[in-house]
């Protein structure tokens, strides 16, 4: 059992214990179970739940336990998660029984793969029946929603120290009161068992010895042979992406800010690689949330959670000062990054380990934070791409139709290695941005986005952040300064207000291009084509493009959904 001569008596305070133990008791394994809820799911041996711990008494379990290293950046610690760097998507299964509401709303495919409740059951048995073989567990209670219509409890049990501190981080922390009111059930409870392996993986029907698997109707899901942290975060966002449809709010997977006096919300829509980051860290505005959101038809929008999960890859303190500072001991916690053994320096371009270092921090350690991680309604929608192709305008105006397609296509392209000299770009296509945590149709979302554009009148925009000039090896790379004032130009109302004649309608696309807008500099090729020496080599790169928005969005007319592909790209037959 942990001792004061251990951890600390701070902590021996704020382990959940029976109240008498405050005298120094030993704990009482039923009553300690008991009392921080667990005995509910059938955990019911271990002698000490850690629960709730403050981010100083986490650090001293982490290091206590010896779960990973102290960096010399402000004292971080550094946890390596293993072989999983990432999420393991193919891993990922939802209990499919029929009669049930989820088994009738759940887009099932890929993304969300159908598992027997008899084998959800069955490991779930398993992941309980691992921690009533321990002596110790680590317990977190908290919500994921800051508007309070739509806010969930919910309950994480750990191994692990750093794995409570990520969830601490990420997900909204409850106040004293909330903390003390375990009268209320959670809403959700994940056993995250990730130190065993299921070995009768290819007998359940499985892909592999890895598993998140979720049940909907029981309200509980299991984790098994990945460490990664991300898993616990966009595990509880696919359930609110199945939630909140049902209740008529949009889930969204973005960024939002407001203004420095808490008005004209943004939201923006982003894959990896198009600056959605960078572009949303804005030192004039005050920053809601920079992953997850929600859009309530009267709440307005919202942050699911209580903090940040960034990249590390190159981080420097010029390129993202909000990143570098928000990390701070003891609650910033770095996630498979390289750190000197000798000397606890952190070389973030070195991507031995894996290019998805990451970081996570509450949003609290972001200076101009909305307290509220609330907004109103957004006046703006900006979807941003990275356009390797060369052939989208820096800014376009977008019907709300329009506006539809590229929500559900969700476009950005990637850039092929240079092996053998081959630098051809690669489309990339990401349903609502976020294709992988659906858990219902697309159209069921771009309906719900379009309920809210057409009842609050927000404009919608897109905005390339990729090449200009000719495709990637030719073009050159959207200056950040010449994007961040495209957006500047929107957030202050510069393009809402030019004259239906101050645009031109691209020929294929359809969508309206500014011909000059104030604020932004006459050398930025605001009609892509201009900036192109070859002009035939442009219209038929556009074609090529125009062909690949065509031929990825025939998936998202099949059934019984609204079509919205009229709405995209059409080519002269």
């Amino acid at each position: 059992q942990p001792s004061a001569t251990m951890f600390g008596r701070n902590v021996l305070r704020s382990t959940f214990r029976p109240a008498y133990a405050r005298a120094g008791m030993a704990t009482i394994t039923q009553d300690a179970c008991k009392a921080s809820g667990i005995s509910a799911i059938g955990i019911t041996n271990p002698t000490t739940v850690h629960k709730n711990l403050t981010y100083e008494e986490l650090r001293k379990h982490e290091e206590a336990n010896k779960e990973g290293v102290v960096t010399s950046h402000k004292g971080c610690f550094m946890v390596d998660t293993g072989i999983f760097t990432g999420r393991s998507p193919k891993d990922k299964f939802i209990v499919k029984k029929e009669g049930t509401q989820s088994s009738e709303n759940v887009w099932w495919g890929n993304v969300n793969q159908p598992m027997k409740a008899e084998v959800f059951d069955e490991l779930m048995d398993e992941a309980i029946a691992h921690y009533n073989s321990q002596d110790k567990c680590y317990v977190f209670d908290g919500f994921v929603g800051a508007a309070p219509g739509s806010r969930r409890k919910i309950r994480f049990v750990h191994d692990l120290a750093w794995q409570q501190h990520f969830v601490t981080n990420m997900f909204i922390r409850p106040s004293e009161a909330e903390y003390n009111d375990v009268s209320i059930p959670p809403d959700f409870t994940v056993v995250n068992a990730c130190a065993l392996t299921n070995k009768k993986w290819q007998e359940h029907g499985l892909n592999s010895e890895v598993c998140v698997a979720i049940d909907v109707e029981k309200k509980m899901a299991v984790i098994m042979g990945t460490w990664y942290g991300g898993e616990n975060k966009k595990l509880i966002f696919s359930l609110m992406n199945y939630w909140l449809p049902m209740e008529g709010t949009l889930p969204m997977h973005c960024s939002a800010s407001v203004d420095m006096k808490g008005e004209n919300a943004a939201l923006f829509f982003g894959l990896s690689g198009t600056g959605k980051t960078t572009l949303s860290a804005d030192p004039n505005r005050q920053l809601i949330g920079d992953d997850e959101h929600g859009w309530h038809d009267t709440d307005g929008i919202f942050n699911f959670e209580g903090g940040c999960y960034a990249k590390t890859i190159d981080l420097k303190i010029e390129n993202e000062p909000d990143i570098w500072n928000a990390i701070k001991a003891p609650a910033a916690l770095l996630e498979n990054v390289c750190v000197d053994p000798k000397t606890g320096d952190v070389d973030y371009s070195n991507t031995t380990k894996t290019q998805n270092g990451r970081v996570s921090y509450p949003i609290f350690h972001i200076d101009n934070h909305e307290p509220t991680s609330r907004g109103g309604h957004p006046k703006n929608v900006i979807f941003l791409t990275a356009d390797a192709f060369g052939v989208l305008p820096p800014v376009s105006k977008l019907s709300t139709e329009q506006a539809l397609y590229h929500f559900i296509t969700g476009y950005t392209a990637k850039v092929a290695g240079t092996e053998r000299g081959v630098t051809e770009p690669e489309a990339t296509f990401s349903a609502c941005f976020g294709a992988a945590f659906l858990t219902m149709h697309p159209t069921k979302y771009a309906d719900l986005l379009r309920q809210r554009l057409d009842t609050h009148g927000a404009s919608a925009y897109l905005v390339n952040t990729g090449w200009a000039g000719g495709a990637y090896g030719v073009g050159k790379r959207m200056a950040i300064g010449a994007t961040r004032s495209c957006i500047t130009a929107i957030l202050d109302g510069s393009i809402d207000s030019l004259s239906e004649s101050d645009f031109e309608k691209d020929p294929i696309f359809g969508f309206s291009v500014p011909k000059a807008v104030p604020g932004i500099d006459a050398s930025v090729p605001l009609i892509p084509r201009d900036a192109w020496t070859d002009k035939d080599a442009y219209d038929a790169q556009r074609e090529k493009l125009a062909l690949m928005f065509q031929d990825n969005f025939k998936k998202y007319t099949v059934g019984d959904v609204i079509d919205y592909s009229a709405f995209g790209p059409s080519l002269k037959k």
